[in-house]
């Protein structure tokens, strides 16, 4: 039997896992009956950030981290493909479908017991995963740094604000994806010129903003809130969030664009790309409705900065996402060091395959470093001073022997070298 803590998408994905290899679990979740700052619902795998899981393109790092998540059966990309709404080349869901199809799969499947309630205590003696997310809860963070070291935990993380549908003005705002990539567009887009932007940005850099809190510290680059950005230059976000680059209406380039992507199936609400904040309430509709586009736009949630918890991989966990110096815990999702919602469920299904050998060949089972997943692995596990959560990418893996002047045939050979070694491995482990 393993003792999982926590139902998000880690913890979901590795419970499945092991229940399909004949595994009981014990499942941990404390919500509903104790709630986080965020969380909305009492489902599972509940999205709390953007409802995008980002490119599916297989030569894109995260794109060729599904294709491997896929061949693994994970339970995360059967429900992001039964709840897909429209966003271009990207995957992306309905955020409450979703969490409920991993929901409704978990409670149903026969080897999965699920337990509402708080975990305060470790027990060293059964093999236990801990999943709880970047939100757990202050008495399972204190147990935690009882075990690790309280210099050992930091970072926190911002959410972007969600737009209703029908409040956008679509004779200012268009439909269009970046480079024309979709048949079916399906981002809105809000147009500034030289002078809208302008305006924007000196009230955005001096907008009041929520007291930083105490745990506002290394902050992660993906996360970075709309007016810190901001305010490391004026071009800034020219290059980042709203850049217009690929964006053109009747041929002609704007000076910047606010892109909105879809949020539910029903397409009635949008979040705001890139635009996470911790702006106040008020500071965030007054900037919001300076925009093109959406001068009335109804904020159906607004930006908040919430905590986020992770570990010092590097020091911690070994390439099985097992604590070096404790064999019976396990550290998966965000609270291992990896970084988006792809990333911690792929870091659940490497950890169940370590876990499944244990039990049963009583030897853990690490990936192949030269497959996404197992580089994912490696980097969190390798000693860094100056360690911080990083997205699947390419420079994780293993240098290819050829080398490839092209950008997209190195992609692409890195795409083929992965998914072999995977199908191989797989072969293996049966």
């Amino acid at each position: 039997m393993v003792k999982i803590i926590g139902a998000g998408l880690a913890g979901s994905e590795i419970a499945w896992y092991l229940a399909n290899q004949g595994i009981k679990v014990k499942l941990y979740e404390m919500r509903p009956l104790k709630k986080t700052p965020v969380h909305q619902t009492g489902f599972f795998a509940e999205l709390v950030c953007s409802n995008s899981l980002r490119s599916d393109d297989i030569n894109n790092a995260v794109g060729l981290l599904k294709a491997e998540m896929r061949l693994l059966d994970s339970l995360i990309l059967q429900a992001a493909t039964h709840t897909q709404v429209p966003a271009g080349s990207s995957l992306a869901v309905d955020r409450t479908l979703f969490s409920q199809y991993i929901t409704d799969k978990i409670k149903s499947h026969p080897l999965i017991e699920v337990i509402n309630e708080e975990v305060t205590t470790i027990n060293d003696q059964e093999i236990t995963v801990i999943a709880a997310g970047p939100l757990a809860s202050e008495t399972l963070t204190q147990t935690i740094i009882n075990k690790i070291g309280d210099h050992n935990l930091y970072f926190f993380d911002a959410v972007a604000p969600i737009i209703e549908k029908d409040s956008i003005d679509m004779s200012i705002a268009y439909i269009k994806d970046r480079y024309d990539k979709s048949d079916n567009p399906s981002y809105i887009n809000c147009p500034m010129t030289k002078e809208e932007y302008l305006k924007f940005y000196h009230e955005l850099i001096n907008a009041q903003k929520v007291i930083p809190k105490d745990f506002e510290n290394n902050v992660f680059e993906g996360c970075m809130p709309v007016e810190v950005m901001a305010s490391r230059g004026i071009d800034t976000l020219l290059f980042g969030p709203l850049k217009p680059v690929g964006l053109e209406k009747d041929l002609m380039r704007p000076y910047a664009v606010v892109q909105l992507r879809q949020d539910d199936a029903a397409a009635s609400m949008y979040n705001m790309v890139g635009f996470q904040t911790h702006m106040t309430f008020s500071e965030q509709k007054r900037i919001i409705q300076m925009i093109p586009g959406l001068q009335k736009a109804n904020i159906l949630r607004y930006g908040v900065i919430h905590k986020n918890t992770y570990i010092n991989a590097s020091q911690l966990l070994n390439a099985t996402y097992q604590v070096k110096t404790n064999p019976n815990l396990f550290f998966v999702g965000q609270i291992a060091g990896v970084e988006g919602y792809v990333e911690s469920a792929a870091s659940a299904l490497a950890c169940g395959i370590a876990i499944n050998g244990l039990l049963k060949q009583k030897k853990v089972i690490t990936l192949p470093p030269v497959t996404m997943i197992g580089a994912m692995a490696h980097y969190i596990s390798t000693p860094n001073k100056s360690f911080v959560p990083m997205n699947a990418n390419f420079g994780l893996m293993p240098n290819l022997e050829n080398a490839f002047r092209k950008k997209a045939l190195r992609k692409e050979a890195y795409a083929t070298r992965s998914l072999q070694a995977l199908k191989e491995f797989i072969e293996v482990l049966k």
